[in-house]
């Protein structure tokens, strides 16, 4: 199988969901992943890796879908439970931007009460105070939720945000994309196609989008493999996937609960996303839920970025994975592992070298 899926890729040819299956569940760790070095190379032959300097800002914390995998989110008359006044929005942004930050990832939860219109004076506020600044912000969850809300289409709900100041989708909210385990850890989130077609018409509205996946929960291996083919069919029908995102499941503090992949199992299914999504110029290593040492191993695994060096997380780190990372700190991780270290753009339009 190994000779196989080697001529494959050499010849440019796509896998099989029974040889992707093969290479997470036979396939030997070094070899899969020296496949997936061979591609990123081919794709990547500067010797780069990239980063992007940007802030999360989680607008709320106050969340309907309570996820059994999130730690995060609060209820509404819970005595935790928030909504930033725009004036801290835009003092975190700020911050952001006198540290020399381009990308604003602002996420929070599927509030009941905020509709198209809250996030449209939020994002022209931004857009003028802040114009050098990528609003690369809400989930297809958040945005699907916003349009419910407002009793709008998502392809009319995505438009006012645009024009608003939304400039790129994140990919947040993937998780596994297949709904028996979307029932099982997050019941009351929209469905794989819900995620699917917010990220569709993003793409027809010219707005480029990441995808991500969360592993390590309740899937199967098999359900992984769908996930990353069901990514590459996306992107192959018209989608904007500027990067794909593999992290695993922190159990800490979450009804969930249960263990998180070991780093093996982390590698593996990195390499394979490198090997699957050749349609993907970008794989992320995630550093957030790996940390640095590990990240640096997942540059000789298919990855070529590293993210953002997140001057502010609280997601992850409220089921206590705390990693935190300064640009230096990011600089001297890349050239540790022997590459150029690149700051880009959202866009993956490079900006300095170091």
């Amino acid at each position: 199988m190994l000779k196989t899926i080697n001529e494959k890729v050499a010849s440019g040819a796509e896998l099989t969901r029974e040889e992707a299956l093969w290479c997470l569940t036979e396939g030997d760790l070094v070899a899969v992943g020296r496949i997936a070095d061979t591609i990123r190379r081919s794709m990547h032959p500067d010797g780069c890796v990239s980063f992007v300097v940007d802030r999360n800002v989680n607008y709320t914390n106050v969340c309907e879908s309570q996820c059994k995998f999130c730690a995060f989110y609060r209820n509404a008359d819970a005595s935790d439970a928030y909504l930033l006044e725009n004036g801290e929005i835009m003092a975190k942004i700020q911050e952001l931007v006198d540290q020399g930050g381009t990308q604003l990832l602002m996420q929070g939860g599927l509030h009941p009460s905020l509709d198209v219109t809250y996030f449209e004076k939020l994002f022209r506020e931004i857009k003028r105070r802040f114009p050098g600044v990528q609003n690369h912000s809400l989930s297809p969850a958040e945005i699907t939720h916003t349009a419910r809300l407002s009793g709008l289409s998502v392809p009319e709900t995505l438009a006012r945000l645009k024009e608003a100041g939304l400039d790129s989708v994140p990919g947040g909210g993937a998780e596994i994309l297949v709904d028996s385990v979307r029932a099982e850890i997050s019941p009351k989130k929209i469905g794989w196609q819900g995620w699917a077609t917010v990220m569709h018409e993003a793409a027809k509205l010219g707005m480029s989008t990441t995808a991500t996946m969360m592993f390590g929960s309740k899937e199967r291996i098999e359900d992984v493999v769908e996930h990353l083919f069901r990514v590459r069919d996306l992107q192959a029908e018209g989608g904007s996937f500027t990067a794909f995102i593999p992290w695993t499941y922190q159990p800490g503090n979450t009804e969930l609960g249960g263990e998180t992949a070991s780093g093996v199992e982390y590698l593996k299914v990195l390499a394979l996303s490198r090997i699957v999504l050749r349609n993907i110029k970008n794989i992320q290593a995630s550093w957030v839920t790996q940390g640095a040492k590990m990240a640096q191993v997942a540059l000789f695994f298919g990855a070529n970025d590293v993210g953002g060096t997140m001057l502010e997380e609280n997601v992850v780190a409220a089921a206590g994975c705390r990693f935190r990372m300064s640009q230096q700190q990011m600089i001297e991780l890349i050239k540790g592992a022997g590459f150029t270290p690149v700051r880009r753009t959202t866009l993956y339009r490079e900006l300095e070298r170091y």
